[in-house]
């Protein structure tokens, strides 16, 4: 069983008679590059900083490194996170700037400061000021400062805004690297599943401050996947029926009501005459398949009142 890294029971953040957490659980566990999805203002921060220690909940429970209360505070140190933008010095370099915080966490090797402006691709300009620096070579400074003093849990909220797309998939490698080499664990927000789908193994999709579903990737990729559903009252004769009348071997059993079938060469009409023959009921018989943005909007959809 793989360990746990995170794990949040009933989790809940209210300001007044606004609720921006509604019972949220989650698990995050090592080695994961866990993705937040959600719209802004959905709570992927609120999460965050009640983790971080940057706000208080107002419900429920969270455990870090299976540490609660506060024995978890003090498992705080093995966080390194980039929530909101960290105060750099303008008239500082790169370099400088990484020294001030290393001295301000313990740090006494400044091969670390090195290391960490390697990991994001800014040894070449470490000695350039911060008041010339593009919008998105102040993000990556924000990361370097996140894995400076080499956390076990990464915390990155929105951590592609303002990179173009070269640097986005610098950064897509660094997260992997982390993750597989150093086996650290990370949880990254954003609005852009797309993006998220590229690195991330798990996800959490939330919306209003309400998990909308915890899944994994390949849980996701089988939500999408292009296939024929058949809906009928009878999925164990109708599976056993298409695979030996039809040879169909590439499907799966939904639940009692609803059977998918992947095989590329399938053809409906075929299925159909072949279960009303056998007197198996069907309500339906259809094509499925959707974009990851569809199926986020669909699950959306599904909470609306």
């Amino acid at each position: 069983m793989r360990e746990i890294v995170l794990q949040t029971k009933q989790l809940s953040k209210r300001y007044k008679d606004f609720t921006a957490l509604d019972s949220v659980n989650m698990t995050v566990c090592r080695e994961d590059i866990y993705g937040l999805i959600g719209r802004n203002g959905a709570g992927k921060t609120t999460i965050m900083k009640i983790i971080t220690g940057l706000t208080e909940k107002s419900g429920g429970e969270f455990e870090i490194f299976s540490k609660k209360g506060a024995d978890a505070a003090k498992e705080k140190r093995r966080i390194g996170c980039l929530i909101e933008n960290p105060a750099f010095f303008e008239n500082l370099t790169a370099y400088q700037n990484l020294k001030y915080y290393a001295l301000q966490k313990g740090i006494t090797d400044e091969a670390q400061i090195d290391e960490a402006l390697a990991l994001v691709n800014l040894t070449e300009v470490r000695n350039k000021k911060f008041r010339k620096f593009s919008l998105g070579m102040k993000q990556r400074l924000g990361i370097a400062l996140a894995v400076m003093d080499n956390p076990d849990l990464i915390i990155l909220d929105e951590p592609i805004n303002g990179l173009d797309p070269i640097g986005i998939s610098e950064l897509r490698n660094t997260f992997k690297k982390l993750s597989s080499e150093r086996g650290v664990t990370l949880i990254i927000s954003s609005h852009i599943l797309s993006e998220l789908y590229m690195v991330a193994n798990r996800f959490l999709f939330i919306e209003k401050g309400r998990v909308l579903k915890e899944i994994t990737k390949e849980e996701l990729d089988f939500e999408c996947m292009r296939c024929h559903v058949v809906k009928t009252d009878d999925t164990k004769r109708t599976a056993a029926l298409l695979e030996q009348k039809l040879g169909i071997t590439n499907y799966k059993v939904i639940d009692s009501r609803e059977l998918r079938v992947y095989d590329e060469n399938v053809k409906p009409d075929e299925m159909n005459r072949l279960l009303v023959q056998n007197d198996v009921n069907i309500s339906g018989i259809f094509e499925t398949g959707i974009s990851l943005e569809d199926y986020f909007k669909s699950l959306v959809e599904e909470v609306r009142p």
